[in-house]
């Protein structure tokens, strides 16, 4: 189950043609409630203001998952103007602006190359409602883990999801993480964990190229209040499978965007819609290190 899954959710990669980078975009026509959690401590982003539950702005039209570091924030020129051109944003009374929150993963050392507008206009004409690729593709393309462990191996995009009571929860990961992957399940280490000689050795690996970040979609029909509690409770799916989890050197970031009409949900299946969330962001980083 991807993010596509949801109804309301297109979705679609650019890759750099040497896969060393690339941006993921989802769109949401006609706009979507969202909140946000950054438990990582070096995040790099755009337009996170615009999630304060107090902020103007009550919808997204896209939210843009990219490597390049700081330098991929421009991907989300090229999605705004394709929204634009689509009548998609936030009407102004001078014209539409569209609403596009983005996350940065530092993939700078598996090469030279940068996404820019061009690139967020390519993944944002790509999206559509087909299942979403996973592997080394997208905001994953140059994803790397186990760099704390001196034991990188690759990263890559991982999708799950579940249905509960509450509605169907999925997610996304771009997972380029510091720390190592571990199944959560009896602990086995999956990806870039420590070998036998660096076992007792602590952390002694390069600490540069970090950063998962995560797209929760569900069609439950949330506040941006209870965007925001379930992306808070989502981010255990992050510290049940990395090791170790939001160190100074990530800026694991987690949106969750809500497409669904009606009544709020009580706190109960807030809770398990949080609870939900959190296993099937476990799942979508197990499943970005082995495909």
């Amino acid at each position: 189950m991807t993010p596509t899954d949801i109804p309301g959710c297109l979705a679609g990669h650019w890759t750099h043609p040497a896969g060393t980078t690339g941006v993921t975009v989802l769109r949401f026509p006609g706009g979507a409630t969202a909140g946000l959690a950054v438990p990582g401590h070096a995040p790099g982003s755009r337009e996170h203001g615009v999630l304060d539950p107090l902020h103007l702005a009550g919808k997204v039209h896209a939210v843009v998952l990219s490597g390049g570091s700081a330098f991929g924030l421009s991907a989300a020129d090229g999605v705004m103007a394709v929204l634009a051109a689509d009548g998609e944003g936030f009407d102004t009374g001078a014209g539409r602006v569209p609403i596009v929150p983005a996350a940065i993963l530092f993939d700078l050392p598996s090469g030279p190359h940068r996404p820019d507008a061009a690139a967020g206009a390519a993944a944002a004409r790509a999206c559509s409602t087909a299942p979403l690729a996973e592997g080394r593709v997208g905001a994953a393309a140059g994803a790397r883990v186990g760099k704390a462990h001196g034991n990188v191996e690759p990263g890559g995009i991982g999708c799950a999801g579940e249905a509960v009571a509450a509605g169907t929860v999925t997610a996304v990961a771009a997972v380029n993480a510091f720390g190592g992957i571990r199944d959560p399940d009896g602990g086995a280490w999956l990806a870039g964990g420590p070998t036998d000689a660096q076992a007792d050795l602590g952390l002694t690996g390069d600490w540069r190229g970090n950063t998962t970040l995560v797209a929760v979609v569900t069609d439950a029909p949330l506040t941006r209040v209870q965007c925001t509690v379930v992306a808070r409770m989502a981010s255990a799916g992050l510290a049940r499978t990395i090791d170790p989890a939001f160190t100074p050197f990530d800026g694991d970031t987690i949106f969750v965007v809500a497409t669904g009409d009606g009544p709020a949900p009580d706190a109960v299946d807030v809770a398990t819609l949080g609870a939900a969330a959190a296993r099937v962001v476990a799942t979508a980083v197990l499943r970005g290190v082995r495909g």
